[in-house]
């Protein structure tokens, strides 16, 4: 269900790519247990466990869950190709740029662009 890798000395919960979706943010618990149990503050979860509504920011879930973990204090990184959402929506292209400028909330590519992000935020 899930792995725990290092990365830049930071360890990381990456979910593996089939297993329940997170949905709603009653969902994010089984996750942030992962994270406390390995001693990890970041958790990876690629797009293909994640509910299609997510992906729509008019249902509020992406924001319900985003919230829960930050409250926390678990970094969340989706991994995956998200470019049909986001041609799809103005709203969700700035979304995803702004939350990659910031630290709580990553969407990234793969996980070779994540360990390119975890080291740049290393010598920085």
């Amino acid at each position: 269900m899930y792995t725990v890798k290092e990365f830049s000395g930071r360890k990381v919960v990456i979910g593996d790519d089939n297993g329940p979706l997170l949905a709603s943010e009653r969902d994010v618990n089984d996750w942030i247990s992962a994270a406390w149990d390995a001693e990890a503050q970041l958790v990876v979860v690629p797009t293909s466990r994640l509910n299609e509504e997510f992906f729509r920011l008019s249902t509020r879930i992406a924001g319900a869950i985003i919230q829960k973990f930050v409250n926390y204090r678990s970094q969340l990184v989706i991994v995956g190709d998200i470019s049909g959402w986001i041609a799809d929506s103005n709203a969700l292209r700035d979304f995803v740029y702004e939350s990659n400028r910031g630290r709580e909330v990553w969407f990234l590519p793969d996980l070779d662009a994540l360990a390119q992000r975890l080291q740049q935020s290393a010598r920085s």
